[in-house]
């Protein structure tokens, strides 16, 4: 697939508030015009962005409902009551109910934590946790990461004598659950100045809540804060505002004192001693906590997060470890099949939309299969396969599109759904599968923008090989963490040449390792173009081209230095 490259140069407005940055701070007008394209245009904005402060974190009394759930959660510890922990069997559940489960255990013994099965009991709240909580004398569950719409079953649950606090980021329906507190930024009632806490960083307001109200300090919740780091970058919420102070600290954590837990998944995917990034956690540790849930139970990651047993921590993360290659193999397997069902489909070319059903599939990697067929066709996808006696899926979306909307306009057809404006779940009867596609891909075509069904590298500023300082690399760093709305920096250079030593690399020279001059300034960088071997011809033909690519530090051999990592290349007009 071809890349679009769009890059919008600031308006007048915007140059003048980033000339007025480059005054304040005294640092190069291209990270000034970083900072603006970031809505930050202030010199204070800009001292924030850059120092995040623990103290910057809101109260969290602000967030509605959040005194009913510490008053209810109080009386539950002064009156010796069980209180089970639930949430969802992905990483953002599995790490918000680690994080709860481990802060309450300092104080409190009377507890658990529960994960639902994945397959006999599907997303969510389910009847037979109730059962569960009935049986074993639980009076208090609080709810992570899921619970927004669970209405019926918190009312079997109140039935049989037990309390509810939800703590949830999806979107509510107009009806909330009839729970003791309904802890949910998304709330229409909300004031709470935040909008985008991941499932788990609802899980650390409440524990910061209950803190404040007997008097804990809130350096007691520090050591908690690598989980939320890895919720934030897994489910890739913001990474603006609260969420980025709380990513800040929680990678500072992850790197210099990661609960056992997490050590142990550092370790099995090859990640000791490295610098660890939001990256790092996305394609590397994130995998593999999901792994446990989507191959057999969340409940084993979460065994895993809260242990203080490091040769338990080693078994368990290796086990896991070896969950996440099975998952691999699965999702590589469903991936050829759903590909091989739309290559039959002489329609598909005209379709909006992706809508793929094989009842055989396995429900753990659907998610991770509708993402491939995204990035593959670049539109949204859903995914289905048969559990529980439903068609049950996943959705995944393209940069812009709202797909929990698209999904919701077909409402009286689902059984469930529920999600973000990027992802979400769904469940229906196998014969509204037809209608449903036909459904979904007329939304999809009257909503969905032609810029949208292309592969777009968003640019960020055109510079040249000269910018390229150790002082301009050492302010860039901290722009960190990067992720979702606050995305590495992508800078474009127009007509480079090879400086002569360009080369093919890798097993099968699929790579580029590339030296080149930038003409303008006669500068010169080094750079790695991955999987982009198509484009030694007319890196060779010696004629000038124009590169994007994102600006790092390579380290080999102890030694760091600078190098672009290339994401397109084109010819130069």
């Amino acid at each position: 697939m071809s890349n679009k490259w769009n890059y919008q140069p600031l308006n007048n407005e915007l140059l003048e508030k980033r000339d007025e940055l480059e005054k304040e701070l005294g640092i190069n007008h291209v990270l000034c015009q970083l900072l603006v394209q970031r809505g930050i245009t202030t010199a204070e904005e800009a001292k924030k962005f850059f120092r995040p402060r623990l103290e910057d974190l809101h109260d969290p009394f602000l967030m509605t409902d959040m005194k009913k759930a510490v008053d209810r959660l109080n009386m539950a510890l002064g009156k010796k009551e069980k209180i089970l922990v639930y949430g969802d069997y992905d990483v953002d559940g599995t790490t918000a109910v680690a994080l709860v489960y481990k802060f309450l255990l300092q104080f409190y013994s009377n507890l658990d934590y529960y994960i639902p099965n994945r397959y006999s009991e599907g997303y969510g709240i389910s009847y037979k946790a109730v059962d569960y909580a009935t049986k074993n004398g639980f009076s208090l569950i609080i709810a992570l990461d899921c619970g927004i719409k669970a209405v019926e079953k918190i009312n079997y649950a109140k039935e049989r004598g037990i309390d509810f606090i939800i703590c949830d980021h999806h979107m509510p329906d107009a009806v909330l659950p009839d729970a003791v507190a309904v802890l949910d930024n998304k709330r229409e009632d909300s004031n709470y100045p935040y909008l985008h806490l991941s499932g788990c960083g609802v899980g650390f307001k409440l524990m910061q809540a209950f803190a404040q109200s007997n008097n804990i300090a809130f350096k007691q919740l520090h050591h908690l804060l690598d989980l939320v780091a890895v919720s934030i970058a897994s489910d890739i919420v913001p990474i603006t505002g609260e969420n980025r102070i709380l990513a800040y600290y929680g990678l500072r954590q992850l790197n210099s004192n990661p609960n056992v837990g997490l050590k142990g998944i550092i370790d099995v995917c090859g990640l000791h001693g490295k610098d660890i990034s939001i990256s790092d956690i996305v394609f590397k540790i994130g995998p593999r906590i999901n792994a446990s849930g989507r191959m057999q139970s969340g409940n084993e990651a979460v065994d895993l997060l809260v242990t203080k047993d490091p040769s338990f921590a080693k078994a368990k993360s290796e086990h896991i470890d070896q969950y996440n290659q099975e998952r691999k193999d699965l999702d590589k397997d469903i991936t050829c099949e759903a590909n091989e069902l739309l290559v039959q489909r002489e329609d598909i070319i005209h379709k909006k939309s992706i809508v793929v059903y094989n009842k055989n599939w396995h429900k753990g990697v659907i998610g991770i299969v509708a993402s491939r067929l995204t990035e593959e066709y670049y539109r949204p996808a859903v995914v289905l396969t048969k559990s529980n006696g439903f068609a049950t899926g996943s959705a995944r979306s393209v940069l812009g599109f709202d797909i929990y909307k698209a999904i919701e306009s077909c409402r009286d057809l689902l059984e469930n759904f529920g999600g973000h404006t990027y992802a979400a779940g769904l469940s229906m009867k196998e014969e509204n599968i037809p209608e449903f596609s036909r459904r979904f891909e007329q939304y999809v075509k009257d909503n969905i923008l032609p810029e949208q069904m292309i592969s777009l590298i968003e640019i960020d500023a055109e510079i040249d090989f000269k910018d390229i300082t150790p002082n301009f690399f050492r302010t860039l760093k901290q722009f960190n963490p990067f992720g979702s709305e606050n995305p590495k920096p992508v800078f474009c250079t127009r007509k480079v040449s090879d400086y002569g030593t360009s080369r093919l690399v890798g097993k099968d020279q699929e790579h580029l390792r590339l030296e080149l001059v930038d003409n303008k300034s006669g500068a010169i960088m080094n750079g790695i173009a991955f999987g982009m071997s198509a484009s030694f011809q007319l890196i060779k033909e010696g004629v000038p081209f124009d590169i994007c690519y994102t600006i790092e530090e390579n380290v080999y051999n102890g030694n760091p230095t600078i190098q672009l990592v290339i994401r397109d290349i084109a010819p130069s007009d």
